[in-house]
């Protein structure tokens, strides 16, 4: 079976580096909240989305027949990468984004139709 693997692997690449940059922000949430008390979940969201690539990244090479899908969560992540994990300290971005683009116009390679035989009967003509 076909796989979208060139959309795959730039997204798998592109969510490690939204998970280094979600790992940053959450770096700083933890210091906000060591020194000052106060921290807040969208520190913590940037790991999440980097999380999510990859696994949509592993899902499209696992579930070829929804690339559109597994793609377009891809673009989806790589946008909301730019506000919650810096985003993916633009790299991750780049490659996530082209990955998702990549698996949304993926389309298998389509084999030459295999030519059909038959046995050779004769049809009688249709009656009138």
């Amino acid at each position: 079976m076909e796989r979208p693997i060139a959309g795959a692997v730039l997204t798998i690449i592109g969510g490690f580096f939204i998970l280094i940059g979600g790992l940053i922000l959450s770096i700083f949430g933890s210091i906000f909240l060591a020194f000052f008390g106060v921290t807040s979940w969208f520190f913590y969201v940037g790991l999440l989305i980097g999380i999510l690539t990859l696994v949509s990244g592993g899902l499209m090479l696992a579930m070829p027949s929804m690339h559109v899908a597994w793609g377009a969560l891809v673009v989806v992540f790589a946008i909301a990468s730019w506000v919650f994990a810096l985003g993916g300290l633009f790299l991750g971005f780049l490659l996530a984004l082209i990955g998702g683009i990549l698996a949304i116009v993926w389309k298998p390679m389509s084999r030459a139709p295999q030519p059909y035989t038959t046995t050779g009967f004769q049809v009688p003509p249709p009656p009138r």
